[in-house]
């Protein structure tokens, strides 16, 4: 026992070294290095691997039976080739020396990533790749009334919205967002958070307690967050201080001025990621008039015996 004690203290020493020189070496990172640089982080890369892996024994073991869907594989593999993208592309490492390409990783994992997993109903094939009592085990504990509770609660379309609205703007506070690019501790946190408000916040609205039935509700959701983050983009693009003093001296060699690179990022998240979020309104519209449709003419369809 003593001897296991000293290797996990001895890995989480060599840990904390290893991630003071990576934010050491961050702080000097040059263009090129960064343009060439993927990031082949463990805590980045194991779960990634895993998440793939889990997913491809589900694809199998529901191969040929009900519920089957290449179309949420397709999603699924595109939302996963996001947050490769994003987590482990050069991307990552240029978010360190620019806030607008640091904006454009975040639009990924929340407007890009986030729905397409979303769409893939992961959850469903992550258990398929379970033994068959761990899916029994699993199928019992979610019907227990507490877990039930808990995640009503957790799902409620108003707490989902101010959540992730909340994390959004409590992350550009300019401490926290400095300290995000300082320290990869803190850098992770953020990614984590966001992706997971994000996943809680399309999975209430696409698949909530009531199905279809609250697409109307996703809407009006999806578009009052598209408007409170287009403020926020608006604010960065028209101000003419700089928030994030970690930027400075870091943008020189993309010639931009730090608060160009600012103003640039709030463009970012004002207008391209506004028209992905309306476009997701819309298409969460469309679907609640489809399914409007078909409960009108399944109604009809019920009337016709009673009449007759």
């Amino acid at each position: 026992m003593n001897k296991l004690l000293q290797l996990v203290f001895a890995f989480v020493a060599m840990t904390q070294v290893a991630l003071a020189h990576d934010e050491a070496a961050a702080a000097h990172l040059t263009r090129t290095q960064a343009e060439r640089s993927w990031s082949f982080e463990p805590e980045v890369i194991i779960p990634l691997v895993i998440m793939a892996l889990w997913f491809a024994v589900g694809v199998i073991r529901r191969y040929h039976r009900p519920g089957f869907s290449k179309t949420q594989i397709a999603f699924f593999v595109a939302g996963w080739l996001t947050l490769v993208a994003a987590l482990v592309s050069p991307i990552h490492k240029l978010g360190s020396l620019l806030f607008s390409i640091h904006m454009t990783q975040h639009e990924l994992l929340m407007i890009v990533a986030a729905p397409l997993l979303v769409l893939a109903r992961p959850l469903t094939w992550f258990v398929w790749a379970l033994p068959f009592r761990w899916r029994e085990t699993t199928g019992r504990w979610t019907k227990y009334r507490k877990f039930a509770a808990v995640w009503g609660v957790m799902t409620l379309p108003l707490f989902v919205w101010l959540l992730h609205g909340s994390t959004l703007w409590a992350w550009h506070v300019p401490y926290l967002y400095d300290a995000s690019v300082e320290h990869d501790w803190v850098h992770a946190l953020q990614h984590t958070t966001f992706l997971f408000t994000a996943l809680l916040f399309w999975w209430t609205l696409i698949h909530g307690r009531h199905g279809r039935l609250s697409y109307g509700t996703g809407v009006l959701y999806v578009f009052t967050t598209a408007i409170h983050t287009s403020i926020l983009g608006a604010l960065m693009t028209f101000t003419n201080q700089l928030w994030y003093p970690i930027y400075d001296g870091r943008t020189s060699a993309f010639h931009l001025t730090p608060i160009e690179d600012q103003q640039l990022g709030g463009l970012i998240m004002w207008i391209p990621a506004g028209v992905i979020f309306i476009v997701l309104g819309l298409w969460l519209m469309a679907a609640w008039l489809r399914e409007s449709e078909k409960r009108v003419t399944y109604s009809k369809v019920e009337e016709v015996p009673r009449s007759a």
